[in-house]
């Protein structure tokens, strides 16, 4: 009895698990079929992984800066890095191209300026004084306090909410922009896409120190508006990922790459890590590279030798403000009769070689500057140069930019003078007979009168006047 008992409870106990068993199967079935239908919904269309640039584009409000009118000055903003202990030295650099009414954006100082710069000048631009970063909580941990004051700048500027904008343009105070072809530059890029546009150093050792498609901020880049937004949401971010970075040209970089943007590298944008004479390189300036900025204009010699450094910055500009776009463009050509050979920087210097040389020749900058570390180890630049020599026929009889006037024949002409006899070596070249330029004292330079419409001339259109 004990036992068919038993087993009555087994048997009921076994129907019971195969009823569960068999209900757990059609639910299953049911979740397949749900599955299967939710796939075929989704994934019909050829799916991609998300972009997540793409999806902040799309995100994003549209803002009355996405426009397809054609750059001009007054779509870009810059934001230019300043100190109120080197303004006193430095403004006149930014003020030789600043435009009052004219420019948009900001200096930002580390303080409030002091009354000596009260009330402001208007020849300036308007200042801002940066966020105070030592109450932050990540601030222990930053190794230099002062590159991520001028990473931030990226940041304040465009908080400032200015509309209309185009382009963000971040440069130093000691760093001169030729605004004009800055223009047209950026004109040939979308600013409704991703664009990170700079330049690299001139010297190998910064560029493998740092990144050799980073930025050198000193010599300004240009980020576009799109990516400024994006950028906006993301820097603070960066920052904290990368405390422990000594530059703030390198937390951009680091940030950038990290959201997938490569630098987009424009040559006329000169960070100038060279000591000293920097002639020798502004007078080979390619011809086909607007002249953009030049930084470090504190560091270097005078580039007019007869001139100090806000003067020479001021002289220059005359010459830019009467034809942007062919200033220091190179024009190399010959005089057969006397077999010499011209190189001409427009706006700044013309030299006489006693003998013909190769374009391939006379396009290599002459080394008259200085690495930027003392101690690096060639090869020294992100360039071919050319040696001081002591071969006279390779020394150049030299005359910089004088003056300048408009013909009657609506031409421009240039005038540039020899400074002081040739110091280096003053005997004659007679590999190709005795011909010596040491008479000239002046030269002049006939180019056609620039036109609004004229982008980039032809530099080879120049014809010589010697006296």
């Amino acid at each position: 009895m004990f036992f068919t008992m038993v087993s009555s409870i087994k048997s009921f106990f076994n129907l019971n698990s195969i009823q569960q068993k068999h209900s757990l199967l059609k639910s299953l079935v049911l979740l397949g079929l749900v599955l299967f239908m939710l796939y075929t919904l989704l994934f019909s269309h050829h799916y991609q992984p998300p972009n997540l640039l793409a999806i902040h584009k799309q995100k994003r409000p549209v803002s009355r800066s996405v426009t397809n009118s054609p750059t001009n000055l007054s779509d870009i903003m810059f934001g230019i890095v300043g100190s109120v202990k080197t303004w006193k030295h430095k403004r006149s650099y930014v003020e030789s191209w600043w435009r009052p009414n004219v420019t948009r954006g900001y200096v930002f100082l580390d303080r409030e300026p002091s009354q000596e710069f009260l009330p402001w000048s208007s020849n300036s631009p308007p200042f801002r004084v940066n966020r105070n970063i030592t109450k932050s909580k990540l601030y222990p941990k930053i190794v230099n306090p002062i590159q991520i004051r001028i990473v931030h700048t990226i940041l304040e500027t465009f908080r400032e909410g200015d509309k209309d904008v185009k382009w963000y343009v971040m440069a130093d105070d000691d760093t001169v922009l030729f605004i004009d072809n800055l223009v047209e530059v950026l004109a040939k890029y979308d600013h409704t896409k991703y664009f990170y546009i700079g330049e690299n150093s001139e010297c190998i050792r910064s560029n493998s120190d740092f990144s050799f498609d980073m930025a050198f901020g000193g010599a300004g880049y240009a980020l576009s508006y799109a990516l400024m937004e994006v950028l906006a949401t993301k820097l603070d971010g960066c920052i904290e990922r990368y405390p422990h970075l000594h530059s703030s040209d390198f937390i951009l970089h680091a940030c950038l790459a990290d959201l997938g943007v490569a630098l987009t590298h424009e040559k006329g944008f000169h960070q100038i890590d060279l000591r000293g004479d920097i002639s020798g390189l502004l007078s080979a300036h390619n011809s086909d590279r607007p002249l953009v900025s030049l930084h470090h204009i504190d560091i270097i010699d005078p580039i007019f030798s007869s001139k100090n450094r806000s003067e020479s910055v001021t002289h220059l500009m005359k010459a830019y403000k009467l034809d942007h776009s062919r200033l220091l463009q190179q024009t190399i050509c010959y005089h057969r009769p006397s077999n010499w050979s011209f190189s001409i920087s427009w706006g700044y210097s013309t030299h006489i070689y006693e003998t013909i040389f190769p374009q391939s020749f006379l396009q290599k900058p002459l080394e008259t500057f200085r690495p930027w570390m003392k101690y690096a180890k060639p090869p020294f630049y992100i360039f071919n140069t050319r040696g001081i020599s002591n071969n006279p026929c390779e020394t150049p009889h030299e005359f910089f930019f004088d003056s300048m006037e408009i013909s009657s024949e609506d031409q421009i002409v240039t005038t540039y003078v020899r400074i002081s006899p040739r110091q280096r070596n003053r005997s004659r070249c007679f590999s190709t007979g005795n011909h010596s330029a040491d008479s000239i004292t002046r030269i002049q330079v006939f180019s056609p009168a620039a036109t609004p419409k004229k982008v980039s001339p032809n530099p080879n259109s120049n014809s010589l006047l010697l006296v």
